[in-house]
């Protein structure tokens, strides 16, 4: 049994972690405090107030409309309920709470290793196991202590991810809707029907709708496909379906004013060519290309890079890896999405437990820290600043691309989890294995 003040100290080194961007961002103006919060609470009061969902907005200066489907809305009116200051302390708390969840079972495989006891059985301990920080959590502190501490500082280090700094920034949905994914995809034996619980983030927000697309390529044909995904993807799909249908027997009006007005209108969401934007679209859409132009690129960038996702992520189910899977389509739901701000690249804490693995092998250690500093400075802004340099050609040029640099990181990330890596752990088995025959 894990020692209770393994715990206690976890959580408040996570709470020391945090307190520097709580601070920050619970004290700035008012008018500039978790501004899509405030949005959802738009969402509930409207409800509330008897007024329409998708004609109501928050108060100056941000003025944001009310931008998900209704069962979004519906689930909104409990902050509805409670006073602002309340909401936005709930709120951020719920936030790091739901990243210790995710940390916890994303890096599932390494803590494993660290629960594992040393010793002659287990024979000499590799890679991450015999250094620091994992002979030092397993060896010196103890096994049971092992695994929350280093929640501690995997947690702690994701925090400052720019997209999980978004996330407290804005106070923003995102981490909670990865979280039903992540569950549903990975929890061993769960006491829900799996399936349900993405079913309920797709109908909340359309984007974890990929979700919907890797259960049906792990569990279909029928030949060689996974019942247990194919009966997830029948879950999933009625889960979405009766939650989306729900609000056109409840809220008739408002629900028809999203699906056939708000939602054909995407810069409702906002700017589609500012930075933020780190879709496939929105980088194409900063080139400033033909409009008809831009969107035949897309579809077909679309097209190329949702076939080669998916179909890794398939062969990682396939492969008894679920987590690069799950890892592979996140990133589907930022690149393939019109609108994907940075905060949606929140998978990144999924990606960098898949790239770390069980923690043995040093190549992807040292490529998970490499993404890990990536996405914790703010590249992106780097690159409008380079623009407004206006320096002929480098400024242009150099500044597009640096300013398209989470986008463009995401595309890599997917060839690094779909080929490169899996190449290179195949390689590495079979120099271990010299006798093992190639398949």
């Amino acid at each position: 049994m894990r020692p209770v003040w393994a715990w206690a100290l976890a959580l408040a080194a996570i709470a020391l972690a945090a307190a520097p961007l709580v601070a920050y961002w619970l004290t700035n103006p008012e008018d500039q405090r978790l501004v899509d919060l405030d949005v959802y609470r738009t969402g509930g009061t409207a409800i509330l107030r008897g007024l329409p969902v998708y004609g109501v907005i928050t108060p100056a200066p941000q003025l944001l409309p009310f931008t998900y489907p209704p069962i979004g809305a519906m689930l909104a009116v409990p902050l509805a309920l409670i006073s602002w200051p309340a909401a936005q302390w709930v709120w951020t708390t719920a936030i790091f709470a739901v990243l210790v969840v995710t940390v916890r079972l994303a890096f599932r495989p390494l803590f494993e290793g660290l629960r594992t006891p040393l010793g002659p059985r287990q024979g000499r301990p590799r890679g991450l196991l015999s250094g620091f920080p994992g002979g030092f959590f397993g060896g010196f502190l103890g096994g049971a202590a092992a695994v929350p501490l280093l929640v501690a500082v995997l947690t702690s280090a994701c925090i400052y991810l720019m997209p999980i700094r978004d996330q407290v920034r804005f106070g923003q949905v995102d981490l909670f809707l990865l979280a039903l994914c992540l569950v549903d995809c990975l929890a061993c034996g769960p006491r829900w029907p799996r399936g349900m619980l993405i079913g309920l983030a797709t109908a909340v927000k359309l984007t974890p709708g990929v979700f919907l697309i890797y259960l049906a390529v792990t569990g279909f044909p029928r030949r060689n496909g996974d019942p247990e995904q194919r009966r997830a993807f029948f879950m999933a799909t009625f889960t979405a379906a009766l939650l989306t249908l729900l609000p056109f027997l409840v809220m008739p009006q408002d629900a028809r004013d999203f699906w056939f007005g708000a939602l054909l209108d995407s810069e409702r969401l906002g700017a589609n060519a500012a930075t933020t934007n780190q879709s496939l679209r929105g980088m194409l859409l900063r080139l400033y290309l033909p409009g008809p132009l831009t969107q035949v690129i897309w579809l077909a960038a679309v097209a190329v890079i949702g076939w080669y996702g998916f179909r890794h992520a398939r062969r990682a189910f396939r492969d008894g890896d679920g987590l690069t899977g799950v890892a592979l389509t996140g990133l589907m739901a930022v690149l393939l999405s019109p609108v994907a701000w940075i905060h949606h690249l929140a998978w990144v804490v999924v990606v960098l437990a898949a790239l770390v693995g069980a923690g043995r092998d040093r190549m992807r250690l040292v490529v998970a820290g490499g993404v890990w500093l990536y996405y914790v400075l703010p590249i992106p802004w780097w690159g409008v600043s380079i623009k407004a340099l206006e320096i002929p050609v480098f400024s242009p040029v150099i500044g597009k691309i640096v300013q398209n640099a989470f986008g463009l990181g995401a595309i890599v990330l997917v060839w690094l989890l779909g080929f490169r890596l899996p190449r290179h752990t195949r390689r590495v088995s079979e120099c271990t294995h010299p006798g093992v025959r190639r398949g």
